[in-house]
This record gives C-alpha cells, sequence and structure tokens, in this order.
C-alpha cells in the first residue's frame, strides 16, 4: 500500500518505510518519485491479478495526468473496460482499469461504479493535490497524519502505522483520549488512531490535500447512516419468495466476482450460517471441489470443526481442518501487538491468524462470511436487548437494584448450573453459550434509562472514568455523538450502529490484519455495497422471526445444505482466554498487570485492574473481556518501546 511523503524524501527513506509492510505485499516493491511537489509514492504488491509487470504498482495513466497506488480489488474492473471502449490496454490488471476511469470520469464518478474493497492514494499532477480513498464498508485500512514541524512538516499515510513510524518526523505521542475509546469498546474505531495527529480515513470517505491548501478535506461518496434510512423508509415489497430469490442472485452475482483471481482461491468454513452460505454459493458456480479451511480446539464448547466438517462433506469441498494445540494458540499471542499495529482487543483475533495461517499453506484468497450477522440480525442481543427493555422499561429503578443484587448473588458459573435444566427446555437453534456471563452482561445495564443506553451498555467494557488518570473521552455515534438513523426502530438501530462500528473497527480490522500478517487476500461477499444496500430494504421480519436471526439467509443456505447440518446455538469464534489466564498465562499477564508497573506507565489507575485480576483467579467473575483489553494495550506499549 502506499506511502506518501515530503520534500527531501530521498530513495532510501521511502524504501525504508515500504519494507515495515513486506507482508501485505510480499511479491514485488514499486516506487514513484516526483522532486518538484516533493510527492512519492511507494507500494508493496501481493499479485492476485494480472502478475506480470503490467501491473505493478505505483501506475501513470496513460494521460500522464495520474499516479496511482492501491490496496486491494475491483471486482467489476472488466466491467469499467466495457463502458470505456476499446483503449489500447497495456495488461488486465484493476488498477490499470481504476486509472483510465478516473482519467475518463474522474475520481467520484468513478467510485460510484466500483465494487470493490480499496484503500486508494492518487496524485493529480495537474491539479497538484493528492486525492485518498477508502471503500464503502472499510474493509482496507489508511492512516494518514501531518507529522512535523514547519519546513520539515511532511503528509503522511499507508495501510499499516508501521510504515509512518519509520519516518523521522512521526512523533511517538499517544493520544489519550483515543486510549478511553479502546478500553470502552476494545478497539479505536475511526476517524481515531491510538497517536496524536494520525487519523483513519473514515469508510466511504474521499480525503484531498494539495500543494495550495495543506488542510485534508474528508468528504463521504456514501454513506450507511444514509443507505439503512433510504432502504427502511423504501423497503421491499415482494413476497418470501422473491426476497430469498433476490437476494440469493444478488449473492451469488457477488460471490462470483469475488471468485476472479490468478492465484489459489479459497473460503473459511466455520459450519456457521455466513460461510455455509458463501461457501455453498461458490460450490455451485465452481467446476472444481472448492478449497474450505478451519481450524478445531479440544474444548468442545470452542469447536466449530465438526459442524464445519460435515457441512464440507455435503457440499463435496476440498477440506483442510487443523486441530490447535493450546501451545500454538499460545504462541500468537506475542505477534498480536506488531501483527494489528496499535490496540485490539477482541481475543478472537488468535483463531482467526491460525486460520488465515493455515489457508496460506494452500491459498492465496480467501473469501469470509463476515458481516452476515450484522446485515441480517444474526447476534443474539437483537432480540435479547428488546425483549429486556420490554420487561424491564416498566420496572421502578429501586426492583431493578433488587434483581441486580439478586443476580450478584452467584457467580456466573453456578448460574450455568442452575440453568442448565431449563435450557433444555429450549429448541436446540435457540439455546445460549455461557448464559451466567450473559446474565452478568445484562445485569450491568439494569439501570439504562433507555433502550438504546441498554445497548450501548452491551456494548461497553470499561468506564473510562474509572480505570484511566487522564480521562477525556472522544465522541462516537455510540458515545455523546448518537446518529439520528430517522425512521429505524430499536433493533434496527442497533444492527446499524454494530454495522457502522462493530463490523468496520472490529471484524473487518480483526480479519484484514490477521490475513494481511500472513499474505492472504480475504474477501468478504456479504459487504459488497450492492447486498448492503438490498439487504436494508428488507423488512425486519425477513431477518428476525419467530425468535431466529437471519431468516433470508437461512433460506437460502437451505436450498444447499440440509437443515439438520445448520440449525444449532450460535458459537463464538474464540479461545478459552479465561482459564489460560489462570493458568499458561498467568505469569505473563501478572507481569503486565503488577501495580508497580501500571504506575510507573502512568496511564491506568490500578486499583480497579488488581480487583478484577483477583477476582478472575479466585474463579468470582470471569472478567476475560476487560483484562484482555489491558493486557493487549500493555503489550502493545511493551512492543512500542522496542522498536
Amino acid at each position: 500500500m502506499p506511502v506518501c511523503t515530503c520534500a527531501g524524501v530521498t530513495q532510501d527513506l521511502l524504501t525504508r518505510m515500504v519494507e515495515t509492510i513486506v507482508h501485505r505485499g510480499p511479491d514485488s516493491a514499486g516506487y514513484w518519485h516526483d522532486s518538484d511537489s516533493g510527492i512519492a509514492l511507494g507500494h508493496r504488491r501481493l499479485a492476485i491479478v494480472d502478475l506480470s509487470p503490467e501491473g505493478a504498482q505505483p501506475m501513470q495513466s496513460t494521460c500522464g495526468r495520474y499516479v496511482l497506488a492501491f490496496n486491494g480489488e475491483i471486482y467489476n474492473h472488466q466491467d469499467l473496460r466495457k463502458a470505456l471502449g476499446n483503449l489500447p490496454w497495456r495488461g488486465y490488471s484493476d488498477t490499470e482499469s481504476l486509472l483510465a476511469g478516473i482519467s475518463a470520469w474522474g475520481v467520484s464518478a468513478t467510485l460510484a461504479r466500483c465494487i470493490g474493497m480499496f484503500a486508494i492514494a492518487l496524485w493529480d499532477k495537474h491539479e497538484r493535490k493528492l486525492i485518498l480513498a477508502r471503500d464503502r464498508m472499510g474493509e482496507k485500512p489508511l492512516y494518514y497524519g501531518w507529522q512535523g514541524q514547519g519546513e520539515h512538516s511532511c503528509f503522511l499515510f499507508s495501510s499499516d502505522l508501521a510504515a509512518l513510524k519509520a519516518h523521522p518526523a512521526f512523533a511517538v505521542a499517544i493520544n489519550r483520549d483515543a486510549l478511553a475509546l479502546y478500553m470502552r469498546h476494545s478497539v479505536i474505531g475511526s476517524p481515531h488512531s491510538i497517536f496524536q495527529g494520525i487519523y483513519k480515513l473514515p469508510p466511504g470517505c474521499l480525503l484531498t490535500v494539495s500543494v495550495a491548501s495543506r488542510e485534508p478535506k474528508v468528504v463521504p461518496y456514501w454513506s450507511l447512516p444514509l443507505v439503512a434510512e433510504h432502504g427502511v423508509a423504501y423497503p421491499f415489497e415482494g413476497t418470501d419468495a422473491e426476497a430469498v430469490d433476490a437476494l440469493e442472485a444478488l449473492l451469488m452475482d457477488a460471490v462470483r466476482q469475488q471468485m476472479v483471481a490468478d492465484v489459489p482461491l479459497g473460503a473459511f468454513l466455520s459450519g456457521g450460517i455466513d460461510s455455509s452460505t458463501v461457501v455453498a454459493l461458490m460450490q455451485a458456480q465452481s467446476r472444481r471441489p472448492v478449497k474450505t479451511f478451519t481450524i478445531g480446539f479440544s474444548e468442545e464448547s470452542y469447536n466449530e470443526a465438526v459442524h464445519a466438517k460435515a457441512v464440507a462433506r455435503h457440499l463435496a469441498t476440498e477440506h483442510t481442518e487443523l486441530y490447535v494445540t493450546p501451545q500454538q494458540a499460545l504462541d500468537v499471542i506475542p505477534k498480536l501487538p506488531a501483527l494489528y499495529s496499535e490496540p485490539f482487543a477482541d481475543s478472537s483475533q488468535i483463531p482467526t491468524f491460525l486460520v488465515c495461517q493455515l489457508a496460506r499453506q494452500h491459498v492465496s484468497v480467501s473469501l469470509s462470511g463476515d458481516g452476515g450477522d450484522e446485515l441480517f440480525g444474526g447476534y443474539n442481543r437483537y432480540v435479547l436487548t428488546r425483549k429486556l427493555w420490554q420487561w424491564i422499561g416498566r420496572l421502578p429503578m429501586s426492583v431493578r437494584r433488587l434483581m441486580l443484587a439478586g443476580i450478584y448473588g452467584l457467580t456466573p458459573s453456578a448460574w450455568d448450573t442452575v440453568l442448565r435444566p431449563l435450557q433444555q427446555l429450549i429448541p436446540a437453534s435457540q439455546r445460549q453459550v455461557g448464559v451466567g456471563d450473559k446474565l452478568y452482561k445484562g445485569a450491568g445495564v439494569l439501570a439504562s434509562p433507555s433502550v438504546d443506553q441498554l445497548y450501548v451498555g452491551l456494548v461497553t467494557h470499561w468506564q473510562p472514568d474509572s480505570l484511566l488518570l487522564e480521562p477525556q473521552e472522544l465522541s462516537t455515534h455510540l458515545h455523546c455523538k448518537p446518529l439520528p438513523l430517522t425512521g429505524l426502530n430499536e433493533v434496527q438501530r442497533m444492527m446499524a450502529l454494530d454495522s457502522i462500528t462493530y463490523l468496520t473497527d472490529d471484524i473487518l480490522v480483526k480479519m484484514d490484519r490477521a490475513a494481511m500478517g500472513v499474505s492472504l487476500e480475504t474477501r468478504v461477499p456479504f459487504v459488497d455495497h450492492r447486498v448492503v444496500e438490498f439487504a436494508w430494504q428488507l423488512p425486519q421480519h425477513y431477518k428476525l422471526r419467530d425468535g431466529v436471526g437471519k431468516w433470508v439467509l437461512r433460506q437460502i443456505l437451505y436450498r444447499h445444505v440440509p437443515k439438520a447440518l445448520i440449525d444449532r446455538p450460535k458459537m463464538g469464534f474464540g479461545v478459552p482466554i479465561d482459564s489460560w489466564l489462570r493458568g499458561p498465562l498467568r505469569e505473563w499477564a501478572e507481569d503486565l498487570l503488577s501495580e508497580s508497573r501500571l504506575r510507573q506507565e502512568g496511564f491506568f489507575n490500578p486499583a480497579p485492574i488488581r480487583q478484577q485480576w483477583a477476582e478472575h483467579l479466585s474463579g468470582k467473575r470471569n472478567w476475560q473481556h476487560h483484562l484482555w483489553d489491558v493486557l493487549m494495550f500493555q503489550a502493545w506499549l511493551e512492543e512500542q518501546k522496542s522498536v
């Protein structure tokens, strides 16, 4: 992905910056430099389409006006070529197609035609301006910012913070306000980053900075909140069968486009609804068995491999599975700080890296089922939050406090035991995993004044005021800066906010960094913007029906896979961090969480951390998620000292 610097840049400096992201593009490197304007672009290539030198970047347009470097794929670039007519093409890469479109139609009009994932850097020689663009849903990362002072200041950008840190003007100053945001949600959402003065370009946005105007101007070219509002206002009006047919045709086309590659291609398969749907639609359009990959764990509550194997057998894919030992999973943890470049604390990052590592041994591209939960109502909280609020919203606060005390009277594991007989009375597809922990999580939001605040409480980990020494939390769409989301009911608002925040800032980040860490390209058919727009046109009963989510997706999948292989309780893609922290990770965690260390570093109030650590070790509470937030920041901070 590109890197842009300032006047005085040397080839040696540009090379050093670009080499920090060699994992994102191990096949070749490219450089372009304009000494008059002080602009330099560097690129590392993971060759997927047109493996010849004709696809190398940075690439100059035939007209000579533009220079382009980008990370990602334009899946419909052949359609762009047809629309552009008979041009003297040099090769058949999507980079060349994108450049030709920009030359003919301009940047905004070209992006409106594009279906794909991308982080784009375009230098316009005529207007002496730099344009950055990020795909609609934020599959590909793009950091940027001014660094340095006066005539030595530089505008830097890259797919990874490591490249920016390699520039001598970069100031390694931690943004404590962003740290507060991280402790609340386990991630740092766009447009913020962990470093002062460095930002993430939000999804669906264009940024312009020029020689004449140094202040970056950011404008959206596509907006998920507006898509959601429009879809709800103008809903799909067909029958059930027509809705299923329309979505299947749309997903089939998205999958077909994403199966185009000049290198080996496969898919992740967990055996759940989303990944099974993607694989089923791939196999329906492939003359050969699709290569599928899954990892398994010996711990039954974390293991989906047996379900994936059954689906793979039915679809006749070429299936590869790897049962991971606890030690193999633990060995990933030291890699995480560098892999994610800023603090990131979704513990499923561990199995995600492992399945990417497995797939990379066989393919260079893998399709993923991410996005189905957010778009089609797959998370349990969509049903549970609404039901919970309908119940507790009518109760006086004094009664709620009594309930809270009653819930905290038993440990989460004790609640699991008490409620186990009741679980057997519930249909298998609606049973919950980790009921005790979920009950404790729900108890924490009993005092919520509204259903929206109840949702925010469910997606909140730490309250920064009690934890950080200098809390000054940044405004986000979940905190202090709510979106209007006009016309959406409470469940639709939750789904929209999950798509805008959790999907973009957690799920897609987790997948991109894990995959790029092993030089694997991942593609996500569900976040094709055409699928997203149609999903928001579907009324809620196509998603949540009879207390079960993803109704319309299930109907598509049932056409390819028997219900018996699919209908079962939803499982998270995780690892047993809770028990590891009491066992093999205890010494590592104790060192990072020591009171003296926390005081010396000066970011956290040690008291609440030490209390949670003691309660976790004793088994009184399961604080794995809260502790993982702190541990991943501490591990990241330690890694910064060694760089």
